[in-house]
């Protein structure tokens, strides 16, 4: 059954438009409360449902969706707790500690500030499965009346003040006890989003030596020109300030892109990479890593070279974790920044991962550039096409064209053309060892793409 509403990392759209609007918000909460306490009686986990964590970034349309979300809560007789702009680990982690029983996040990650989203969590701090999404979705248009309780039983709204410094104690205690990051230059690009308190505030905290952009959020700013998918202006201001190091952030703060000191981006293969050397060394490695089919050749033939085990799974750090959990292995991420530690958290977390980074590169005491570097990617090339209504990976000439380059490669590298999950786009990407032959079939591949979209 195709998913109406939820995407790969929730429900995602422009705001004040289908399906991030207030109504379909407070329908959202309440179908979200109707199915996890069904689900918890059913697993003889009792019926009460008492508490929910609602937390967002710094889009100008959370104050929307955050009130409707309250509202369709306090609605079904949940407490609601608020919590301001938090990174989405945060979130996460914070209805897991504070017994709750549903935890939402209010971010639309990397787009721009006209989009919003609703990520939902369990009591556990996990993202919901695919299963009980459906489920959700199945009871979203319906009407809920039948399933209000009583006018007595209705719940109130409160705000968590101390959100950030439990969030920030947490942070700070993944870092190696005894150590601090004193000597150490850092700029931290905060995207104008979640993190922009938090992250500055850990890293000064740890004695960084510390410059921060994009920390002046105005609702309208995030991810604009800054960020973890705009990358310029942290490695023009790494490379001014001579600064050892730059970690850029996402707008919910759940992804991390490092620049080193010459201004070279190093992307989450080569952070997954770098974790996961350290903790094999160390003894800490459990399994091997979990990464997606987006993840570069060269890092599963780097991984080979190294004896660690390694996996992967489809796009989003949720579907990461599932198989992470099932295979019990603790490191996991995406080349786009998400990187996932179960010994410390239960989803991507960019300002924890860049707190192992910053460490394993100081404990070095080599150049970030020599450090994080650990493996030669393969000519890799991903292109976007924007459709605008229909699927035209249905379209028989486009599957044509698929086979087709597929067949071209061969043996020599690797295909991959799927849908987005957030935005109306088909992604294209293919890698291998002749960059020449992957432009040449990318860019033919874009254009059959686009005929079919146009």
């Amino acid at each position: 059954m195709t998913k109406k509403y939820f995407g790969t990392d929730g429900i995602r759209g422009t705001a004040n438009s289908f399906p991030m609007t207030a109504d379909i918000a407070l329908k959202v909460a309440q179908a979200t409360a109707h199915v996890l306490r069904k689900v918890k009686a059913e697993r003889g986990l009792g019926k009460a449902m008492n508490r929910v964590v609602i937390g967002k970034d710094t889009r100008l349309s959370g104050y929307m969706i955050e009130q409707a979300m309250a509202s369709g809560f306090v609605s079904m007789g949940m407490e609601v707790i608020f919590t301001g702009p938090l990174p989405t680990p945060a979130i996460a982690r914070l209805t897991s500690s504070l017994r709750a029983d549903i935890g939402v996040m209010i971010s639309a990650s990397h787009n721009p500030y006209e989009d919003n989203g609703i990520k939902l969590f369990g009591s556990d701090g996990y993202k919901l499965s695919d299963e009980i999404e459906m489920q959700i979705e199945a009871m979203i248009d319906q009407d809920m009346s039948k399933h209000f309780p009583p006018a007595d039983q209705l719940a109130k709204a409160s705000r968590l003040d101390d959100a950030p410094g439990r969030y920030i104690e947490y942070i700070k205690r993944s870092f190696p006890k005894g150590k601090t990051l004193g000597g150490m230059k850092v700029v931290v690009d905060c995207a104008n989003g979640a993190g922009y308190k938090v992250a500055p505030q850990v890293l000064w905290e740890l004695e960084a030596d510390l410059t921060v952009i994009g920390n002046r959020p105005n609702g309208k700013n995030i991810n604009d020109g800054f960020g973890a998918t705009a990358t310029k202006n942290l490695q023009e201001r790494v490379v001014s300030e001579g600064a050892h190091i730059g970690i850029a952030l996402d707008g919910d703060a759940d992804r991390l892109i490092v620049v080193d000191e010459k201004g070279n981006v190093i992307d989450g293969d080569q952070v997954m990479a770098l974790l996961a050397v350290s903790k094999h060394k160390q003894g800490f490695l459990k399994g091997g890593v979990v990464a997606t089919v987006m993840s570069n050749l060269g890092l599963e033939r780097f991984f080979e070279a190294q004896g660690i085990a390694f996996e992967r799974a489809a796009v989003g750090d949720r579907y990461v974790v599932e198989k992470m959990r099932a295979l019990d292995y603790n490191i996991g991420g995406e080349q786009s920044g998400h990187v996932v530690l179960s010994d410390f958290g239960t989803t991507g977390d960019g300002l924890l991962a860049a707190l192992q980074v910053l460490s394993i590169v100081n404990e070095a005491e080599k150049p970030a550039s020599e450090v994080c570097h650990l493996f030669d990617p393969l000519p890799q090339l991903l292109k976007n096409v924007r459709f605008k209504s229909g699927n035209p990976l249905e379209d028989k000439t486009v599957s044509n064209a698929i086979a087709e380059a597929e067949a071209k490669l061969a043996n020599n590298g690797r295909l991959l053309v799927r849908a987005s999950g957030t935005e109306p786009l088909i992604r294209v990407m293919a890698e291998g060892d002749d960059n020449a032959m992957i432009d040449r079939i990318v860019t033919d591949l874009c254009g059959v793409i686009e005929k079919s979209a146009a």
